[in-house]
């Protein structure tokens, strides 16, 4: 479903050349959830630019259901972080999900049957009125969520999603996501700097080296499904998981301090 074939990013700063990911190969099956981590600077969002057709690699190529990505795949829909930045808080919630189904829904039932389907997936029933500003920063995610559900996407695309939410916020929106995966049968790239999250959620997972970043090391997760947040964490295949991608992580800082 996605391929990443020989990537690299070069920035041109004051200082001159920054080259902020240096060789990147690596495939997602379809219906694979993929997790990205690595440490600080590693260029995780620049290479989600670059697979979502936001930014133009330097070198490389980036494939999306087998067609060359040269400017946002009509198959993908993105995730961010910052929620408040990505809703229009003049919009109510029905609105803001609809917005982007204009052009691909020509008919007005069809958009509402859509939304109607993904606010009972991401539990946001009798909300289709309310404006962003009225809700809190989780449900404000699962708007966000909702949003690129409706548009039934092939391949969603996350980074960071539950960064700016607190923890128990954070563990249900991972709950959450897990499941609509398995409802919408879609495939999902995740980037986060959560190691646990990277492990419950993921099928595999990526490890970046540090800035110019390469991939270090792809892990399989073969923890069984479905998951749970208390008795999946203690799982001994867990530990061990988390313990290795920490180890990959740490290690990268060391080289970089050296």
């Amino acid at each position: 479903m996605l391929r990443v074939k020989g990537l690299s990013k070069t920035y041109w700063a004051k200082d001159g050349e920054v080259q902020a990911i240096g060789l990147l190969d690596f495939e997602v099956a379809k219906g694979e959830f993929v997790c990205i981590v690595g440490p600080s600077g590693a260029g995780k969002t620049t290479l989600l630019r670059c697979i979502t057709g936001l930014l133009a690699p330097s070198k490389g190529e980036v494939y999306v259901a087998g067609q060359l990505v040269t400017e946002p795949p009509a198959q993908v829909a993105v995730v961010f972080q910052d929620y408040s930045r990505s809703l229009l808080p003049w919009l109510t919630v029905f609105d803001n999900i609809a917005l982007p189904l204009k052009k691909k829904m020509k008919l007005r039932e069809e958009r509402r049957s859509a939304i109607a389907r993904v606010l009972k997936a991401v539990d946001l029933v009798g909300f289709d009125q309310a404006y962003p500003w009225q809700l809190s920063g989780g449900m404000q995610q699962r708007v966000a969520i909702a949003r690129a559900l409706a548009y039934q996407p092939e391949v969603l695309i996350m980074d960071e999603p539950f960064a700016s939410v607190d923890a128990q916020t954070r563990a249900d929106l991972e709950d959450l996501v897990h499941q609509v995966r398995q409802d919408f049968n879609i495939t999902v790239v995740l980037v986060t700097h959560d190691i646990d999250e990277s492990v419950y959620l993921g099928d595999r997972v990526i490890v970046l080296s540090q800035k110019p970043s390469r991939v270090k090391d792809i892990i399989t997760v073969d923890l069984p499904h479905p998951r749970d947040q208390n008795a999946t964490k203690l799982l001994p295949q867990f530990g061990e998981i988390r313990s290795r991608i920490l180890k990959e992580i740490r290690g990268c800082v060391v080289e970089k301090m050296v």
